[in-house]
């Protein structure tokens, strides 16, 4: 539930988040710059800041030195912001849910500067998850120095977000989608216009930085036609597998972390090398991995070597993350699932050599089936990877196959990626969005029209009675026109006691909190809590019609359960609908 905001409001709102979404563009264009100088400098002996290709990354005992090197580095960072292990996104759901939106300033400092650090010396990550966090962070610490609500902080952090995913790929939709999906846990206009507003901010610095082309581009593909639509069934649901493999199996790995006897401050470098060994033998499964997703979606590389950089990349992100270092799970996903997609795609071709889809086709959807899976934000990765790729004709295969593997995923296991470690902390986390029955229900639908109440002129010793024998703890005072002048609770008696003589109205409460029966249950139930009552008159034209109290908004949301309890179908029922 949340209150209407003005449009003075919404504007204010709209220019902090245009603030945010510069900001976002600049924590983005900052942190990628140096991760491609800390990978120059610590894996390829070099001056650059540009991201450079693994695919000329020399199998040296180096590698994992320098592994080594960047986790001490992080778990230093880490005693000093714990918050910035792992990949930072259910932390800031936590900090959504459970602390007001609140972030430390630490945050948005320590997070960006510990997975450059990270990545920088081969951590198999991506940037997105900790500029999600950073901008997050952002938007967080403006929301703390200014004077707004909790609310508003939360759509702040969000915009912050949405901002720092933009303009790190150029995908303001997703960003949109992803902060809606993942961080709002609300689809409000007061939220919506200032996540547009950042996004559109970012995405424009994007363009200006980094250019306005597609991150990873694709050969054309054809996906017409239904007797092809059978095939992307079944990689949704491989790809449904896959993300239980892969969420189950960095679980396992988290666990026997948490089982080791040694200090977590020593587990992100007992990760490196274990990552840095994996990448000895597959040094291409280091790093970001943007251009092998390159590779993988363009059909450069063999069969062979596919799978063998998809295992590797999947094993070496398993110890890398399962450790609590700092980093993303969006790259790493993004290619393994592409690589399997890709694998998928081979063996339909092997079954049906005339199928006339190249397996560059099946790797673009189950990168997006894989992703959406993982993490239960199917619609986020529909809408990524069509900006990823602008490639319009993959919409239908990628919808068809990104929902059926939610369904196996959600079918075989209760926690995804961004809510298993809140799962563990007892933080339940629901992404169900629905119309809010109390915002759609009239008070006069709940309302009790039978109402009992004390005449104006009665006693205090009436009144008394009354509250004892009655089955209520209030009772409305109307005069001769059944005009409310008045309520008596049980607690204004405790409060001013009176002579049995006296006049009821000398202890009742004259000052009236009431309802239309035009009002909303929602406002209704607003009421009593800001006013801290239990019963509110509901008067038409000055006159009592009705009472509305805490049971009668209770019974409403009864109401909306029952709507989910199936009911007997066939053709009478359906008669009967027909009459009506």
């Amino acid at each position: 539930m949340y209150a209407q905001t003005s449009p003075r409001r919404l504007l204010f709102l709209s220019i902090l988040a245009a603030l945010l979404g510069a900001a976002g563009g600049g924590a983005a264009w900052v942190l990628l710059h140096l991760i491609g100088l800390l990978t120059n400098l610590a894996l390829f002996h070099r001056y650059s800041w540009d991201l450079p290709s693994f695919k000329t990354l020399a199998a040296s005992p180096w590698i994992v030195v320098a592994a080594v090197a960047g986790a001490f580095v992080v778990s230093l960072l880490a005693k000093w912001a714990p918050v910035i292990r792992g990949h930072g996104i259910p932390e800031t759901m936590e900090a959504v849910l459970m602390r007001q939106s609140r972030i430390s300033p630490r945050a948005a400092l320590a997070k960006p500067l510990s997975a450059a650090v990270a990545i920088g010396t081969g951590g198999p990550f991506g940037a997105e998850g900790p500029i999600i966090v950073t901008g997050g962070a952002l938007g967080s610490l403006v929301g703390q120095v200014l004077h707004v609500s909790p609310a508003e902080r939360k759509i702040l952090l969000a915009c912050g977000a949405a901002a720092g995913m933009s303009a790190t790929f150029g995908a303001p939709l997703a960003s949109v989608v992803l902060a809606i999906e993942l961080l709002l846990f609300e689809f409000s206009t007061r939220a919506f216009v200032p996540l547009v507003v950042a996004s559109s901010v970012a995405a424009g610095i994007h363009s200006a930085l980094f250019g306005s082309g597609p991150l990873f581009s694709v050969p054309a593909h054809d996906y017409a036609g239904l007797a092809i639509l059978p095939w992307f069934v079944v990689l949704g649901v491989a790809c449904g597998l896959l993300a239980v493999v892969v969420s189950k199996g960095l679980f396992l790995i988290e666990d026997g972390f948490r089982r080791l006897p040694v200090s977590d401050f020593w587990h992100p470098v007992i990760g490196a090398v274990g990552f840095g060994l994996v990448g000895l033998l597959v040094p291409r499964a280091l790093g970001v991995g943007y251009d092998a997703i390159g590779d993988v979606l363009n059909d450069r590389l063999a069969i062979g070597a596919i799978a063998v950089l998809a295992v590797a990349t999947l094993v070496a992100w398993w110890i890398a993350l399962g450790s609590g270092t700092s980093g993303g799970t969006l790259a790493p996903l993004l290619l393994i699932g592409g690589s399997f997609g890709s694998l998928v795609g081979s063996l339909a071709l092997a079954v049906v050599p005339g199928l006339g889809i190249s397996p560059g086709a099946f790797a673009v959807v189950g990168m997006a089936a894989t992703f959406g899976a993982s993490t239960r934000a199917t619609f986020t990765s529909i809408v990524f990877l069509f900006e990823l790729t602008r490639d319009y004709q993959v919409i239908v295969p990628l919808m068809l196959a990104a929902v059926v593997a939610d369904l196996i995923a959600a079918a075989l296991m209760h926690e995804t990626l961004m809510t298993e470690k809140l799962a563990r902390r007892g933080l339940r986390v629901s992404t169900e969005y629905e119309v809010d029955v109390l915002r759609t229900t009239l008070v006069a639908d709940v309302m009790s029209r039978q109402v009992e109440t004390l005449p104006a002129a009665a006693t205090v010793g009436e009144a008394r009675r009354k509250l004892q024998t009655g089955r209520h703890s209030a009772y409305p005072l109307v005069d001769g026109e059944r005009r409310c002048v008045g309520i008596l609770a049980r607690g204004d008696l405790l409060r001013r006691p009176g002579a049995d003589s006296d006049p009821v109205s000398t202890v009742a409460s004259r000052d009236v909190v009431s309802v239309t029966p035009e009002d909303t249950v929602f406002r209704a139930l607003q009421t009593m809590l800001e006013e801290e009552v239990e019963h509110l008159p509901v008067l038409a034209g000055g006159k009592l019609v009705g009472i509305c109290t805490r049971t009668d908004v209770l019974r409403t949301r009864r109401r909306q359960l029952e709507s989910e309890r199936r009911e007997p179908g066939g053709w009478k029922l359906l008669a009967r609908a027909a009459e009506k």
